[in-house]
Protein backbone atom coordinates (compact mmCIF):
# COMPACT_ATOMS: atom_id res chain seq x y z
CA UNK A 1 0.00 0.00 0.00
CA UNK A 2 1.33 3.47 -0.78
CA UNK A 3 2.65 5.03 2.43
CA UNK A 4 0.55 8.19 2.03
CA UNK A 5 -2.65 6.10 2.15
CA UNK A 6 -1.91 4.37 5.47
CA UNK A 7 -3.49 7.20 7.49
CA UNK A 8 -6.77 7.17 5.54
CA UNK A 9 -6.91 3.37 5.77
CA UNK A 10 -6.34 3.46 9.54
CA UNK A 11 -8.97 6.19 9.99
CA UNK A 12 -11.59 4.23 8.03
CA UNK A 13 -10.85 1.03 9.97
CA UNK A 14 -11.02 2.86 13.30
CA UNK A 15 -14.39 4.36 12.32
CA UNK A 16 -15.87 0.88 11.95
CA UNK A 17 -14.13 -0.55 15.02
CA UNK A 18 -11.55 -2.75 13.33
CA UNK A 19 -8.14 -2.55 14.95
CA UNK A 20 -6.35 -5.50 13.40
CA UNK A 21 -6.17 -7.24 10.07
CA UNK A 22 -4.62 -7.23 6.65
CA UNK A 23 -5.66 -5.45 3.50
CA UNK A 24 -4.04 -4.33 0.29
CA UNK A 25 -4.50 -1.10 -1.63
CA UNK A 26 -3.24 -1.06 -5.19
CA UNK A 27 -3.13 1.86 -7.59
CA UNK A 28 -3.97 0.55 -11.07
CA UNK A 29 -4.37 1.91 -14.58
CA UNK A 30 -7.61 2.07 -16.56
CA UNK A 31 -6.94 -1.19 -18.40
CA UNK A 32 -6.51 -3.12 -15.14
CA UNK A 33 -9.53 -1.60 -13.39
CA UNK A 34 -11.68 -2.36 -16.45
CA UNK A 35 -10.46 -5.95 -16.43
CA UNK A 36 -11.27 -6.31 -12.73
CA UNK A 37 -14.68 -4.68 -13.16
CA UNK A 38 -15.49 -6.98 -16.09
CA UNK A 39 -14.26 -10.16 -14.42
CA UNK A 40 -15.80 -9.56 -10.99
CA UNK A 41 -18.85 -7.39 -11.62
CA UNK A 42 -19.75 -8.14 -15.22
CA UNK A 43 -19.29 -4.47 -16.18
CA UNK A 44 -16.87 -4.02 -19.07
CA UNK A 45 -15.98 -0.40 -18.27
CA UNK A 46 -13.32 1.28 -16.17
CA UNK A 47 -14.34 2.65 -12.78
CA UNK A 48 -12.80 4.58 -9.90
CA UNK A 49 -12.48 2.11 -7.04
CA UNK A 50 -13.24 -1.57 -6.50
CA UNK A 51 -13.23 -3.52 -3.25
CA UNK A 52 -12.84 -7.25 -2.86
CA UNK A 53 -13.77 -8.22 0.71
CA UNK A 54 -12.66 -11.49 2.24
CA UNK A 55 -13.64 -11.64 5.95
CA UNK A 56 -15.92 -8.58 6.08
CA UNK A 57 -17.28 -8.53 9.63
CA UNK A 58 -17.68 -12.27 10.23
CA UNK A 59 -15.78 -14.20 12.89
CA UNK A 60 -12.06 -14.64 12.34
CA UNK A 61 -9.65 -17.04 14.05
CA UNK A 62 -6.73 -14.61 13.82
CA UNK A 63 -6.00 -11.25 12.29
CA UNK A 64 -8.70 -10.36 9.78
CA UNK A 65 -8.07 -10.80 6.08
CA UNK A 66 -10.12 -7.81 5.04
CA UNK A 67 -9.42 -7.95 1.31
CA UNK A 68 -8.15 -5.77 -1.49
CA UNK A 69 -8.91 -2.29 -2.82
CA UNK A 70 -8.02 -1.30 -6.38
CA UNK A 71 -8.03 2.40 -7.23
CA UNK A 72 -7.72 3.97 -10.67
CA UNK A 73 -6.81 7.65 -10.16
CA UNK A 74 -7.66 8.40 -13.80
CA UNK A 75 -11.33 7.64 -13.02
CA UNK A 76 -11.48 9.29 -9.59
CA UNK A 77 -12.88 12.49 -11.09
CA UNK A 78 -15.33 13.15 -8.24
CA UNK A 79 -13.05 11.91 -5.45
CA UNK A 80 -9.46 12.46 -4.37
CA UNK A 81 -7.17 9.49 -3.88
CA UNK A 82 -7.72 9.77 -0.11
CA UNK A 83 -11.52 9.78 -0.55
CA UNK A 84 -11.32 6.78 -2.87
CA UNK A 85 -9.21 4.92 -0.33
CA UNK A 86 -11.64 5.57 2.53
CA UNK A 87 -14.54 4.64 0.24
CA UNK A 88 -12.92 1.34 -0.75
CA UNK A 89 -12.01 0.40 2.82
CA UNK A 90 -15.57 1.06 4.02
CA UNK A 91 -16.79 -1.30 1.30
CA UNK A 92 -14.32 -3.94 2.56
CA UNK A 93 -15.93 -3.59 5.97
CA UNK A 94 -19.41 -4.39 4.71
CA UNK A 95 -20.80 -0.93 3.93
CA UNK A 96 -22.68 -0.38 0.67
CA UNK A 97 -23.93 3.05 -0.41
CA UNK A 98 -25.98 1.44 -3.18
CA UNK A 99 -28.23 -0.35 -0.67
CA UNK A 100 -28.16 1.77 2.50
CA UNK A 101 -29.94 5.03 3.29
CA UNK A 102 -26.86 7.22 3.09
CA UNK A 103 -25.06 5.82 6.13
CA UNK A 104 -21.90 4.81 4.28
CA UNK A 105 -21.39 8.18 2.60
CA UNK A 106 -22.12 9.97 5.89
CA UNK A 107 -19.52 7.80 7.63
CA UNK A 108 -17.10 8.48 4.77
CA UNK A 109 -17.58 12.24 5.30
CA UNK A 110 -16.96 11.83 9.04
CA UNK A 111 -13.73 9.91 8.41
CA UNK A 112 -12.54 12.46 5.85
CA UNK A 113 -13.24 15.31 8.31
CA UNK A 114 -10.83 13.69 10.80
CA UNK A 115 -8.10 13.72 8.14
CA UNK A 116 -8.29 17.44 7.36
Amino acid sequence: MPADLRGPVAAALAAVGIDDGHLAVEIVDSTRIQELNRDHRGKDTPTDVLSFPIDELGPAAGPRELGDVAICPEYCVDMTLVESTVHGVLHLCGHDHETDDGEMLALQDEVLATLR
